[in-house]
């Protein structure tokens, strides 16, 4: 037989489209609760201790909530009983007393017509999303202060905290997944669809990547950042840069980028970052294409699979200490990240053939495990 913590499971069930009945002025229909048809057939008093516990919580015992309509039967082991055919809400207060929602729906009724009388717009998605306007139910006044002002103003060009609403600073930081649901369909047609930052795609001004590099050519130092060699500036400015290079070293990882310190003199060189396949950062440094680019990665799957991504805006790109030799001398049998590209690399055959060993096997050779002197004597030699 059905408990009455079973019926109010159902009964939470039946709550979302009750709400997209209100948004819709659908009038409250009866509410019916199906229920387990079997009863306790051993005991008499067990089966009359279900039949209390049901009738205690029902309407007819608290003045709210499920009616039950009963009907005798001749059970074949408990004789004549009295037995539950149906269990209802009979009345929209029965239902959300039963559910101590009464409170949530008088809320969810005010906010979803605010949404409504300033964004017509949304009636479909506020039918749709009924659970969402309760979640963010003591947010609404300020979510749509922000939806209007974009309405308004769809290309502000501005920093999140520059934008003239009357909402708390960090507000739309904290709220940015419903509002960008929202504003997805409320501009539309001024949005950046392929973007998924919220800055990029509502036309904001956003924080930029920085690049950091290092200079290792003493002169330039000197002449061109006061005697600093360790530089890290947004790429707008970098793909703008001018030095009087012939080369650039990319390393992949941070603790790389350190050691490039210890390395010989390097002549019109600076040492870039890459920070994996945040590489692509520098994809619009044009005048990479007039001086040489090395790239100095892992020796794993994945150091060949991005450098074969920067050869897709640099195909001159030249891979240093990444050959076999080097694997051989210094493995100390690593495990790497299983590849993910299925694409037919930009290789060299010595290159695809190393990149097939380390992927059948997944090994991995940190760039950090290849010791100085031999990184150092490579650079002197070349």
């Amino acid at each position: 037989m059905i408990s009455p913590n079973e019926i109010k499971i159902k009964a939470e069930r039946k709550y979302f489209s009750f709400l997209q009945s209100v948004v819709q002025a659908i009038p409250f229909s009866r509410i019916v609760i199906t229920g387990d048809k079997t009863y306790n057939k051993t005991s008499i008093a067990d089966f009359h201790n279900e039949i209390l516990a049901l009738a205690n919580q029902s309407k007819e015992k608290k003045g709210f909530g499920f009616t039950i309509e009963y009907q005798t039967v001749k059970t074949k082991t408990l004789g004549m009983q009295s037995l539950p055919t149906i269990i209802y809400f009979d009345s929209e207060k029965d239902f959300l007393k039963f559910l101590g929602k009464e409170k949530e729906v008088d809320i969810f009724i005010d906010n979803w017509r605010l949404i409504h009388s300033n964004f017509p717009e949304l009636k479909d998605w506020i039918i749709k999303n009924p659970t969402k306007i309760i979640q963010h139910q003591d947010k609404w006044e300020g979510i749509i202060k922000v939806c209007n002002y974009f309405k308004n103003c769809p290309k502000p060009n501005l920093y999140i905290r520059e934008l003239p609403v009357n909402v708390h600073t960090k507000f739309i930081e904290s709220n940015q997944s419903i509002i960008t649901e929202l504003l997805d369909l409320i501009i539309q047609n001024h949005i950046n669809l392929n973007e998924r930052d919220f800055e990029k795609r509502f036309n904001l001004k956003f924080r930029e990547p920085l690049i950091r590099f290092k200079v290792l050519d003493k002169k330039i130092s000197q002449t061109y950042f006061s005697n600093l060699d360790d530089i890290a500036i947004p790429v707008s400015q970098f793909v703008n840069l001018r030095l009087p290079l012939r080369q650039v070293l990319i390393v992949e990882n941070k603790t790389t980028l350190y050691t490039t310190l210890t390395l010989p003199k390097m002549d019109k060189t600076i040492a870039i970052f890459g920070q994996g396949n945040a590489v692509t950062n520098i994809q619009d440094a044009k005048w990479l294409n007039d001086i040489s680019v090395l790239y100095w990665g892992d020796i794993d799957a994945h150091g060949f699979e991005i450098l074969s991504r920067i050869r897709k805006h640099f195909r001159h790109t030249k891979s240093v200490l990444m050959d076999k030799t080097t694997f051989e001398k210094f493995f100390e049998n690593d495990s790497g990240k299983p590849a993910t590209d299925t694409t037919t690399l930009n290789l060299t055959e010595n290159e695809s053939e190393l990149y097939n060993l380390l992927k059948t096997n997944n090994w991995r050779l940190e760039q950090e495990k290849i010791p100085f002197d031999y990184v150092n004597r490579h650079f002197c030699n070349g």
